[in-house]
C-alpha cells in the first residue's frame, strides 16, 4: 500500500510539474509574443521615420558643413580664388559631380606651383631640385 501510495504521489506529483510546466511555457509564450509582437512594432516605428524629418536632418548638416567650407575658402584664399573655389563648388553640387571640384582645386594648386616657380625664376633664386 505504501507503494501505491507512493507511486501515486510520484505521479501526482510530476502531474502537477507537468501541468505548472505547461502553464508556465503557456505563459512564458504569451509573454514572448507579446514582446515580440512590441519589439516588430518599434522596429516597424524606426523603418517608418517621417521622411521629411530625415531629410530635414540631413540637409540641416550637409547646409552648415558647406558654410563652414565656404568660411574656410573666404579666409584661406585670396578673393579672386576664393570666387572660383565657390563657384565651383556650386556647381559640382548643382551638376551633381564632385569632380568638378576636385578638378578646381588641382588647377589652383598648378598654378600655385606655376606662380612660384616663376617668383623663383625673376628673383634668379630658381635652383632645379
Amino acid at each position: 500500500m505504501d507503494q501505491k501510495l507512493a507511486t501515486h504521489t510520484l505521479f501526482s506529483n510530476i502531474s502537477i510539474d507537468f501541468w505548472l510546466s505547461r502553464q508556465y511555457n503557456h505563459v512564458n509564450s504569451n509573454m514572448r509574443d507579446q514582446t515580440r509582437s512590441l519589439l516588430e512594432e518599434l522596429s516597424n516605428i524606426s523603418f517608418k521615420k517621417d521622411k521629411e524629418n530625415v531629410v530635414e536632418s540631413r540637409a540641416s548638416h550637409i547646409i552648415e558643413s558647406a558654410i563652414r567650407l565656404i568660411t574656410y575658402i573666404r579666409e584661406n584664399f585670396d578673393p579672386e580664388t576664393a570666387y572660383k573655389l565657390e563657384k565651383r563648388f556650386h556647381n559640382s553640387i548643382k551638376q551633381m559631380d564632385s569632380k568638378k571640384f576636385s578638378k578646381g582645386i588641382a588647377r589652383i594648386k598648378e598654378n600655385k606651383d606655376v606662380k612660384d616657380n616663376v617668383l623663383k625664376i625673376k628673383d634668379g633664386e630658381y635652383q632645379d631640385e
